[in-house]
Parts: structure tokens; sequence; C-alpha cells
């Protein structure tokens, strides 16, 4: 009979809710890890400031069309604007906390791209940079799917020759 160690996951540390503007919905940070699948790596420290910069640059690029709901259609949340509901959510949170969510990836993915454990030059460094590469372009790819779904946009993705 053998015995395997295995290595216990950090403790969760215990982080509130990140308020948001009013309209928008608030994050919770555990609900952002589970999401994300970040684990103990990515410190309370590193994670909240990367994801109010992440709600703030979703919130940015909804800016307009957010104060046309509220002017013009008089919805005062995110929640009110008529949308499916899905397990009891609205579409349009939904698809807020996915834009969140792949801004946030892409850029703590920016954020560590810097950090390598293998010597620089050597063909598993390049390899896991391309993939890195793939990784953001992929998160910020799903980042403005999930901002085009919420605005009812069709999805278009155009590519210069």
């Amino acid at each position: 009979m053998s015995f395997i160690v295995t290595a216990n996951p950090p403790a969760a540390p215990q982080e509130g809710t990140v308020s948001n503007d009013g309209f928008f919905p608030d994050m919770s940070p555990q609900a952002v890890r589970d999401a994300c699948r970040l684990d103990g790596t990515v410190t309370k420290e590193r994670l909240l400031p990367a994801l109010q910069d992440a709600m703030l640059s979703v919130n940015g690029e909804l800016q307009a069309w957010a104060d046309e709901q509220r002017s013009r259609w008089g919805y005062a949340t995110l929640d009110e604007v008529p949308a499916p509901q899905v397990g009891g959510t609205s579409a349009k949170v939904l698809y807020y906390q996915r834009a969140v969510h792949y801004c946030l990836m892409a850029d703590l993915a920016e954020m560590y791209r810097n950090i390598s454990s293998t010597p620089s030059g050597s063909s598993k460094a390049d390899r896991v940079m391309e993939e890195l590469v793939v990784q953001l372009g992929d998160h910020r790819r799903k980042q403005r799917w999930a901002i085009s779904d919420l605005l009812g946009v069709a999805r278009c993705t155009v590519e210069l020759l």
C-alpha cells in the first residue's frame, strides 16, 4: 500500500461584495473566483483591484447604453431591463457578469505574463507565451461577445488582410 501526499488548496479568503454604480450589479469576489476558476495564487490583494478595474472597463463601454436605459425607459437597474430569465437571473445580468469575468481573466493573464519559471529563449517558454497570447485573444473576444449579446447587437469579427 502506498500513500500519496497531495497539497491542500489555500484557504479561501473572506471577501466582501464589490459594490457597483447602482445600475450594474454588485459582484462577489468569491463568485468571480469560482466562475473564472481562480485559485489561491491570485491573492485577495490582486483580485480586488483587478475586479474593480474590469467592472469599470465594462461599465465604461456600456455607459451610453445604461444612460439611455435610465433616462429614456426609466429602468433603475440592469435587472429591470426586459430580458429572458435563465435560472431566475436576467440574461442581461448574466451577459454583464460574463463580460466582467473575461475582462478580468484577460487582465490577469496580461499581469502575470512576465512571470515565467522557464529560462528565456527555451522552446517551452516560447510555447507558454504563445499559448498565453491565444488565451488573451480568446478572453478579449469572449468579453466583446458578452457585451454585444447584452446590447442585442450581432457579433462581428473583422480581420484586415
